[in-house]
């Protein structure tokens, strides 16, 4: 089995390094407990926009307002985090932070754009998740919409082992666009659940960690399962300039593809041979949305549409598979005139027997 790409950096960096009701927001859409427990908790920002509101308007701040603030689940939650990962977090800075003159001026974007991201379709963004997950797979998470110092939304899971992703109150962000970014790390979530990590065994230090980073395709997984299937743009919310940069990446493919078989041949033959190396080489294919994600998703979209939606769902969790699937999918398609490029067979014959004997 695997560590996905998301999960993956979040060890890199690790390895670098009763809630009142004040708390919970008035807009919390709810899925059916069971298979399917996802919840939208905006207390956080919803507390923190009632003090940059009094700011704007010169009303008196009350000591009852910053109670609020701090109470609520998601700045706890928040502040957890933040600890966990050996980040200075404090009360008194966080409320210097609301105070700055450089938020006040943004107050007018957020008190438009959070009533529209409290609006979230949740139960459509698991869905769309759940569906690109082995039957059966469970799917729990809170999300807690933030205005925090970090421009940045990510996933962690805190004391309350609950998977959590924070997501920043973007104003330039439609609930759309959110939606998608929602369903995409609710996908990792459920890999995550799904597919257990195995670390291999009998096998040398660099191979092994190639192994684990060939689930970084699940970049590529999750981009499909977030845009609904294999004929919708993974970036259909998104502006012109980003869906050009994804079809232009995705195009190179061929050169991609060429790239990390020459990355995966000169581990198989001891030329990368510690962990950390591979590491260090394979972090850089993320980028913005790097090879991990376009010839991940071009591979899982291929899969769909040529051998249908089960036969991609049968080798989510084994990355060996999905790239010999892909092969099988792509000479198909490439029978009809298509031109979807190809792995070595021998490199994927040597990529099995890895795995096999891990």
């Amino acid at each position: 089995m695997f560590v996905h790409g998301h999960r993956l950096a979040a060890l890199v960096i690790l390895a670098l390094a009763v809630v009142s009701c004040a708390g919970v927001s008035r807009h919390q859409p709810t899925l059916p407990s069971g298979l399917l427990d996802v919840r939208l908790d905006a207390g956080e920002a919803d507390a923190a926009l009632t003090i940059l509101d009094k700011r704007a308007s010169g009303a008196a701040i009350t000591a009852t307002d910053w109670d609020r603030l701090f109470a609520t689940q998601g700045y706890r939650r928040l502040k957890e985090r933040e600890e966990a990962m050996g980040r200075a977090f404090t009360d008194s800075a966080f409320r210097e932070f609301l105070l700055s003159d450089t938020l006040l001026s943004r107050v007018p974007l957020l008190d438009r754009a959070l009533p529209l991201l409290e609006r979230l379709d949740v139960s459509g963004a698991a869905g769309r998740a759940q569906r690109y997950l082995p039957a059966g797979t469970p799917l729990r998470a809170r999300l807690y919409l933030e205005i925090k110092p970090v421009t940045n939304s990510f996933v962690h899971t805190g004391s309350d082992s609950t998977p959590s992703i924070f997501l920043y109150v973007n104003p330039r962000q439609s609930a759309a666009q959110l939606e998608n970014t929602v369903a995409h790390e609710l996908h990792h979530i459920g890999v995550n659940g799904a597919c257990r990590d195995q670390a291999p065994s009998h096998v040398a230090p660099g191979p092994a960690m190639l192994l684990r980073f060939l689930g970084a395709f699940a970049e590529g997984q999750a981009m499909l399962a977030a845009a609904g299937g294999p004929n919708v743009h993974p970036h259909a919310a998104d502006d012109d300039t980003i869906k050009a940069r994804w079809d232009r990446d995705v195009a190179s493919a061929p050169a991609h593809i060429a790239e990390l078989s020459r990355f995966f041949t000169a581990v198989l033959d001891g030329r990368i041979s510690s962990a950390d190396s591979v590491q260090r080489q394979a972090m850089t294919y993320f980028g913005v949305q790097g090879p991990w994600y376009t010839v991940g998703w071009l591979m899982a979209s291929t899969i769909e549409r040529e051998l249908g939606h089960d036969a991609l769902m049968r080798v989510l969790c084994e990355p060996t598979q999905f790239l010999l699937l892909y092969n099988a999918a792509a000479r198909q398609e490439n029978a009809r005139g298509a031109s979807r490029p190809l792995w070595d067979p021998g490199l994927l014959g040597r990529l099995n027997d890895l795995h096999t004997a891990s």
